[in-house]
């Protein structure tokens, strides 16, 4: 009986990744500005982890950008920065791997605190690179204000929104007429041969 409950416990966890990914995957496909497209996503990964703040940044040339936010930062978007070797969210970026602290997150000797986030108190830190075409080009940043022990399924999932963000960042660079009247076939014809397989 216990096991059956675990199973579909596991089951409707699986569900709502698969939820999660669908709605960031119709994101981009809308004609949508990127803030609106982080904005959004933001937005779900709030709703799915539960968590008190979600944070994206945004590479610019050695700085990383606070460019979305579900704490009403509007007066930081933009402004907010850090260099590539400056705190957790530097790390991240640095290492190109997941960071999850479970407490006391603001301790650890790469933290770097700006005064202007109320996330500096927070106690939970989880963080993924975004990335596009094999490069980071941000990070994604959740945070709890308890203790919170991060499951497999939530790294997972932040793990695989860091790269859908960096998707919607690779959209985002293309005109609307660029993707009129490209000519889709011939990326993959005129490109490297495929390899046959053996």
């Amino acid at each position: 009986m216990a096991k059956g409950k675990e199973l579909e416990g596991r089951l409707q966890r699986i569900e709502e990744q698969l939820r999660l990914f669908q709605k960031v995957s119709r994101f981009m496909v809308k004609e949508l500005t990127l803030h609106e497209v982080l904005q959004g996503i933001v937005a779900l990964v709030v709703e799915f982890t539960q968590c008190d703040s979600c944070l994206v940044y945004l590479c610019d040339s050695d700085d990383l950008v606070l460019c979305a936010s579900n704490s009403h930062h509007e007066a930081e978007i933009g402004r907010v920065k850090l260099k590539l070797n400056e705190g957790l969210t530097g790390w991240v970026a640095r290492e190109r791997r997941l960071l999850a602290i479970s407490r006391e997150a603001y301790r650890d000797p790469r933290f770097k605190y700006f005064g202007e986030l109320k996330e500096d108190s927070y106690e939970a830190f989880l963080s993924a690179p975004v990335i596009a075409r094999n490069k980071v080009v941000g990070v994604i940043n959740v945070q709890h204000r308890a203790a919170h022990q991060h499951t497999g399924g939530e790294m997972e999932v932040l793990t695989t929104l860091g790269e859908q963000v960096g998707c919607a960042i690779a959209l985002a660079r293309m005109s609307n007429l660029t993707m009129a009247t490209i000519n889709h076939a011939e990326l993959v014809v005129a490109g490297p041969p495929l390899r046959q397989r053996a």
